[in-house]
């Protein structure tokens, strides 16, 4: 394991010497109060210059990501993201920009915000946009307060509850739990679908609206959601669709069309920006135009050539973001759209689709797929035939992967099927690499079978081996601390 730059610390190997002050020096005390100031010493690692280049270029060989190898996160789709994005987002014209200069000066990043909002609809079948919203799950509570203010401008207040599937992300009851409403879980079928009948029994007119991602989380496709929309819709809620998954359906199908009224895109997931890790993000919400009037402030306007921020919106739910929201992240965006086009963008999605069939095709006669029929953009295995033979569980073949140099898919989720492996390759790996990922989890469940104390005790290869994850949970230590 690597040592921590605190353990490569020699006393006096640093030997950096600030330059000479020109100002006159003041007591610290005279400027900031006794309480603010530090009682002990700074401990900083005294290490030279070249060996603090090595150890963080060391480190950066350590991680993993999209550009090192294949990463089937289930649901987060972490596809490659083409680098004519990242040129794009650092030329100067959109870098040098400040957000409080006059508008008359940033008409060049007003018009790709105008723009890539028009793009959004059109993609998604909307009638606007808001690019506020920072992350998916911002998004999510700028759709959901935006339901409570419709509900709440027509005086219908007695609606307290939000319809949440159970195969939904973990964000959506959270979001609606944040904005104030009692989430009312509705049961997957048999074939992974919406019960229809759990549905209707829930549908009152006490419940605001549905929270839902088409494809779901087992990578199906609602085939009922126009039946879902008509009894939500006779009911007198709204659906929210959660657009996690559209690079399942991007180009393909529209949630407007599907009867959807509010969305949001996670613009990092699926038009092509680095994501994970904190971000940035960029989420999105879009509506249909009976809730234009809500939606969060400032909207982009044309009038003529000129373009404009537009503050005045009428029952807005306001700002949910500084400034104008993550605008790098809209370039990015922007120029993956106009670099795929409108058949890109379905051919991306199709490969995403075909990728995922092939994954699940070939791995169905080793690992066991609950719902057998053809998928969207992920699907659903699990190690059931592992742990009913040889006790190595689905975290087993996650960790294990890691000495296979592939980043394991999402497990244990979503938490109606067990022992889950939610697999999504995404449309940008190749049928070489696909086939690697293949011959990698066979090998896993052939091991498995003949030293499954091999498998349970892996990683054997990774930097670190097997960490106590309950510990790391509830007791992290994020920090370095002298012993």
């Amino acid at each position: 394991m690597a040592r921590l730059i605190f353990e490569k610390s020699v006393a006096g190997s640093n030997k950096f010497k600030l330059p000479s002050s020109e100002v006159n020096e003041v007591a610290l005390e005279n400027n900031i109060p006794a309480n603010f100031l530090r009682n002990e010493d700074f401990i900083l690692p005294d290490i030279s210059e070249v060996e603090t280049i090595r150890h963080f270029t060391d480190l950066s060989t350590k991680a993993f990501g999209v550009d090192t190898g294949m990463y089937p996160l289930g649901s987060c789709t972490m596809k490659y993201n083409n680098k004519v994005g990242e040129w794009s987002a650092r030329l100067p014209g959109f870098t040098n920009v400040h957000p409080y200069q006059p508008e008359e000066t940033v008409q060049g990043a007003l018009e790709l915000m105008y723009e890539l909002e028009r793009m959004l609809c059109e993609i998604g079948g909307m009638d606007h946009f808001s690019l506020q919203p920072a992350a998916g799950a911002h998004g999510e509570m700028a759709g959901i307060v935006m339901i409570k203010a419709y509900h709440n401008n027509k005086g219908d207040t007695k609606r307290t509850k939000m319809l949440v599937p159970d195969s939904a992300h973990g964000t959506n009851p959270a979001t609606a739990n944040v904005v104030g409403y009692d989430t009312i879980e509705i049961k997957s079928n048999e074939k992974g679908m919406v019960d229809i009948e759990d549905l209707r029994s829930k549908m009152s007119d006490e419940v605001a609206g549905i929270m839902l991602t088409n494809p779901n989380t087992l990578g199906l496709f609602e085939e009922d959601i126009v039946e879902i929309a008509q009894i939500v819709h006779d009911g007198g809620g709204l659906l929210y669709y959660d657009g996690a998954n559209l690079n399942g359906i991007m180009g393909v199908s529209r949630p407007g069309d599907m009867g959807f009224d509010i969305v949001h895109y996670n613009l990092h997931k699926t038009f092509g920006t680095p994501h994970g890790g904190g971000g940035p993000g960029s989420g999105p919400v879009g509506v249909k135009a009976f809730l234009a009037d809500y939606l969060p402030v400032p909207m982009i306007e044309k009038k003529g050539d000129q373009y404009s921020f537009n503050y005045d919106i009428p029952n807005s739910i306001g700002k949910v973001k500084n400034f104008y929201g993550n605008f790098g992240v809209m370039v990015k965006a922007y120029t993956y759209i106009r670099a795929l086009g409108k058949d890109g963008l379905r051919e991306a999605c199709e490969h995403a689709v075909l990728n995922a069939n092939y994954l699940m095709h070939h791995l169905k006669d080793t690992y066991h797929i609950p719902f057998d029929r053809v998928c969207k953009h992920e699907f659903i295995a699990t190690s059931k035939h592992q742990v009913d033979k040889n006790g190595v569980t689905t975290l087993d073949v996650a960790k294990r992967l890691l000495d296979y140099k592939y980043h394991p898919p999402t497990v244990y989720f979503p938490l109606i099927v067990k022992e889950a492996l939610m697999i999504e390759p995404t449309e940008t790996e190749s049928q070489e690499r696909l086939d690697s990922f293949i011959d990698s989890l066979k090998r896993i469940a052939k091991e498995a079978e003949e030293n499954p104390e091999l498998v349970t005790t892996s990683p054997h290869e990774a930097v670190v081996g097997r960490l106590d994850e309950v510990t790391a949970a509830r007791s992290p230590k994020v920090k370095w601390e002298a012993t």
